[in-house]
């Protein structure tokens, strides 16, 4: 008996090392998500879209990031209709959750091709089974559409609040020179501001 025990041990002990070692790092292939990003990539560009993934933060104070945003004159934001422009919402295979609406932005009305370009706002989040996530801006010519992205909730857990303070950041390099129309697209409501691009 002792031998039967003694070899199930030496075998769980490795496979535990084999599989901890050459385990990937990345997440494992998967053929159906994987075969939609493509086909989604693929109709952005044939429109004539570049999808950018930006970095979202989830600051605690609003005043305490305002001033990092890195510009002396802010833009004048104003409100639009809501829900994705006619030709994104077309062109993507997945119709992403929108927030509900926005207040309280602080977006420059500059920005510099060799700088980040950052702006601030706070989001009406969907429901309270989903966190600010992922989150991408779809570039066409001169129009830019900010689209908040949301991970859902697993278990019962619950968001504390309906809203979200959300510091987004476009990377460098990724805004040619120009005057862009800025859409930060919401279901009810967006806003819609003009950036200056040196």
């Amino acid at each position: 008996m002792k031998w039967i025990v003694l070899s199930i041990v030496i075998s769980l002990t490795a496979y535990t090392y084999l599989t901890l070692h050459y385990r990937k790092a990345e997440p494992g292939y998967r053929p159906y998500q994987d075969s939609r990003d493509h086909a989604t990539v693929s109709r952005l560009l044939s429109a004539g879209y570049n999808r950018i993934t930006a970095s979202v933060q989830l600051p605690a104070d609003v005043r305490q990031t305002r001033v990092s945003l890195g510009s002396s004159r802010p833009a004048e934001v104003h409100e639009v209709p809501g829900g994705l422009p006619a030709e994104l919402s077309s062109t993507l295979i997945d119709q992403p959750i929108l927030p509900q609406d926005f207040s309280q932005i602080s977006a420059p009305a500059e920005a510099s091709t060799v700088i980040p370009y950052a702006d601030q706002f706070v989001c009406a989040l969907p429901d309270n089974k989903h966190l600010p996530g992922e989150t991408y801006v779809y570039r066409k010519d001169l129009e830019l559409a900010i689209v908040p992205g949301f991970e859902h909730i697993d278990s019962d857990l619950l968001t504390r609040t309906r809203e979200a303070i959300i510091l987004l950041t476009v990377p460098v390099g990724t805004l040619q020179p120009g005057s862009y129309r800025v859409t930060l697209v919401g279901a009810r409501h967006s806003k819609q501001w003009t950036l200056q691009v040196h």
